[in-house]
């Protein structure tokens, strides 16, 4: 797979079944892997963002999620395909747990999220193994969680928080988590409860899913991404007026 570098973010240039293959490979072969997607708000707030950067830059493999990411890489020359969505990533990766007998464990969101989520998945992949779930809002013992998490036997841990509790949650206890593979899947466990509805695969396409979002869920999202979508394009445009497009 190739690596390219964005605004100081290198990101690995894959599509999803080469994505599914690596992560399951270093799974079954017992290799940590630690995973993220790459949207423009992460882009744009690892400029400012020191702790951020540093937890993405950790990652074993970075994807592109977000079209915004995508489109803006093609401007400055660099050959991107495709996006490989959380989402679905997150739905294929299930596949191969449940196929490969890798049990996992949900992180995040409330305790009803988390539950109904992790019961559609089961009732989805009916071989998944489940081996257990916890709630988002742990912030007071963090230590707990994480003996939680490795005391169940997960191989695969999939942290459905918000950016940049995640990563840095992540990448701040990896070594001690006892799992194969972590995942940050921001809203994902919302989705898959039914809590939130995913973009019209037109949206999706189009790129326009982040603005199916602010539909659902205005107060909290208008700024996120109206704000960071404006700074984006402010950097992409600097970017592509400089000597080399870097």
């Amino acid at each position: 797979m190739k690596r390219i570098e964005l605004f100081g973010c290198p990101m690995d240039v894959a599509s999803m079944d080469e994505t599914v293959g690596f992560i399951s490979t270093r799974v079954f072969e017992k290799q940590f892997t630690q995973h993220v997607v790459v949207n423009v708000a992460k882009l744009v707030n690892m400029q400012t963002d020191h702790e951020l950067a540093a937890s993405i830059r950790a990652c074993d493999m970075i994807n592109i999620d977000g079209m915004g990411v995508v489109w803006g890489a093609r401007v400055l020359g660099k050959k991107v395909q495709e996006r490989v969505a959380g989402v679905d990533l997150f739905d294929r990766l299930l596949q191969e747990a449940s196929t490969r007998s890798f049990p996992v464990y949900f992180l995040g969101a409330t305790n009803e999220v988390v539950e109904c989520a992790a019961a559609r998945c089961v009732s989805r992949y009916p071989d998944l193994e489940v081996a257990g779930y916890h709630h988002g809002y742990f912030w007071d013992d963090e230590q707990a969680v994480v003996n939680d998490i490795r005391a169940s036997g997960a191989r695969m841990l999939f942290v459905a928080i918000t950016s940049p509790k995640k990563e840095n949650f992540i990448n701040r206890w990896k070594s001690e988590l006892g799992v194969d593979f972590v995942m940050g899947v921001g809203g994902t466990f919302d989705v898959v409860a039914g809590k939130v509805r995913r973009a019209p695969p037109w949206m999706q396409r189009s790129g326009l899913e982040w603005l199916f979002r602010v539909f659902q869920e205005p107060k909290r999202m208008f700024r996120r991404y109206f704000v960071t979508n404006s700074k984006f394009a402010l950097m992409l445009g600097k970017a592509w007026l400089m000597p080399g497009r870097s």
